[in-house]
């Protein structure tokens, strides 16, 4: 009878594959980790990007509610106008 040294060297080849494909998942989780450890201290330090210049409370009117609001107020005046005359 021969020996079977076939698949010895199989099984060498799949461990070494397995411990690779481990070396190459944990580096992935390495890089995500720092990733989302510098995403975290950038928006902690400096805050969120999309949120500078907003300031708490009420925002001013924009150019088009405030021509609105114009129209409206003459309108209201013109109204106003007659009533107090007569």
């Amino acid at each position: 009878m021969a020996t079977r040294g076939r698949p010895t060297q199989q099984k060498r080849q799949r461990e070494r594959a397995r411990q690779e494909q481990r070396k190459l998942k944990d580096a992935r989780r390495l890089e995500a980790k720092e990733r989302r450890q510098q995403v975290s201290t950038q928006t902690s330090a400096g805050g969120d990007p999309d949120l500078d210049g907003i300031v708490a409370g009420p925002q001013p009117l924009a150019e088009w509610q405030v021509e609105g609001l114009a129209t409206f107020e003459e309108a209201d005046e013109a109204a106003e106008e007659p009533g107090q005359n007569g």
